[in-house]
């Protein structure tokens, strides 16, 4: 579980740049461990939204505070799947999340409350009471590629996501192979950045922010509002 609040800002970046970006990031800062030997892991994520799609009109608003919820797991594996809360104060970005078992992670899939008992985290019960009150959801399925750089002096992540794509079959979440489709232009890619309250100045320079058009949609938000 992440409790603290940090800065996070997104960048649209091309195939070309992507590349670039990767190889002068080698050099500089190590991978995430848990990437692959080619240096990659794989996202997926289902996404919930009330009735009202209020996650969807608050990202698009640039709502602030604003916060919505999601399962994830890695590398098409069900044995460790998260729920997480991902919510945005004040510019400042803050993930909680909690583990699921894969029972309650097929109940949620097919808009079905898990039984709350003593041992509940909270994260889940929170999840729980809005899909009761607000008529919360399983809408979209989002998933990527992610190349993930790590640097422990303030707390960086650089991360190249490529082959963004995204589904409606929320049914299929945890089988391996899922019908998706891209869901930005060919050639078009996303670089995160996230500290706490420090990055370093050469990973900046490195990572040539100066030329990258920053963004504030969400993958979420470009699933939902463009193909899905």
């Amino acid at each position: 579980m992440e409790n603290r609040f940090r800065h996070e800002f997104k960048y649209e970046c091309s195939y070309a740049q992507l590349k670039n970006l990767q190889c002068r990031l080698s050099g500089l800062i190590p991978l995430d461990p848990h990437a692959g030997e080619d240096g990659i892991y794989n996202i997926r994520s289902l996404y919930f939204d009330d009735y009202y799609d209020r996650c969807l009109m608050e990202n698009e608003a640039g709502t602030d505070p604003r916060e919505k919820f999601r399962i994830r797991i890695y590398n098409h594996s069900a044995e460790r799947i998260s729920l997480e809360l991902k919510r945005k104060v004040r510019g400042k970005t803050q993930k909680i999340s909690c583990p699921l078992t894969e029972e309650q992670c097929r109940m949620l899939m097919a808009g079905q409350t898990p039984e709350i008992t003593k041992g509940t985290p909270p994260l889940l019960n929170k999840l729980v009471m809005l899909m009761k009150t607000t008529l919360m959801q399983p809408k979209v399925i989002v998933e990527y590629d992610r190349v993930p750089y790590i640097y422990p002096l303030g707390n960086v992540r650089v991360t190249l996501d490529e082959n963004i794509r995204g589904g409606s079959r929320v049914d299929l979440f945890l089988e391996d192979q899922i019908p998706l489709r891209p869901i930005m232009p060919a050639g078009h890619h996303i670089l995160e950045v996230k500290y706490d309250e420090y990055l370093p100045d050469y990973i900046y320079q490195a990572a040539q922010l100066d030329n990258l058009r920053q963004t504030a949609y969400s993958k979420y938000y470009l699933c939902r509002k463009y193909h899905l």
